[in-house]
């Protein structure tokens, strides 16, 4: 049972790293947004003299990717991180299950995190741990 703490421990504390480095690396998105404005605010891409695309929609493109892969970035690093905050509480198992299996998208780090995690949070002795915490909803507290 020790063994299973210290595990969700550690798991915990690598939650927060790995949330960290996944913002830490969303925020390379910010470089296509920062292109595709360069190229809305650039006076030569405001004409067109050979009829074909517009290089504003370029500039637009290049600003929505930008901007979803850093908002997905974001919303994937909230989500390690509070699954970090409900390892160390022994809260939300499902939760962390889940996230778990999203964090395998981000390779290498969340693959091996992800792979881990649910490793230990499969085992029956963990789930007891995370069945004995009360939750704060819970009838009669």
């Amino acid at each position: 049972m020790n063994q299973d703490q210290e595990h969700l421990k550690m798991l915990s504390v690598f939650h927060y790293v790995v949330g960290g480095l996944t913002g830490l690396f969303a925020c390379f998105a910010l470089l296509y947004v920062a292109v595709g404005i360069g190229v809305l605010l650039a006076p030569a891409c405001s004409s067109n003299p050979q009829g074909g695309m517009p290089a504003n929609v370029f500039g637009w493109l290049f600003i929505i990717i930008g901007a979803m892969f850093f908002l997905g970035g974001w919303a994937l690093a909230i989500a390690i991180i509070v699954a970090g905050r409900f390892l160390a509480a022994r809260k939300r198992r499902i939760y962390c299950l889940v996230v778990a299996g999203v964090a395998c998208v981000f390779m290498p780090f969340g693959t091996i995190l992800g792979i881990f995690t649910i490793i230990v949070l499969m085992r029956p002795s963990v789930q007891q741990l995370f069945e004995a915490v009360p939750s704060a909803g819970a009838p009669g507290q």
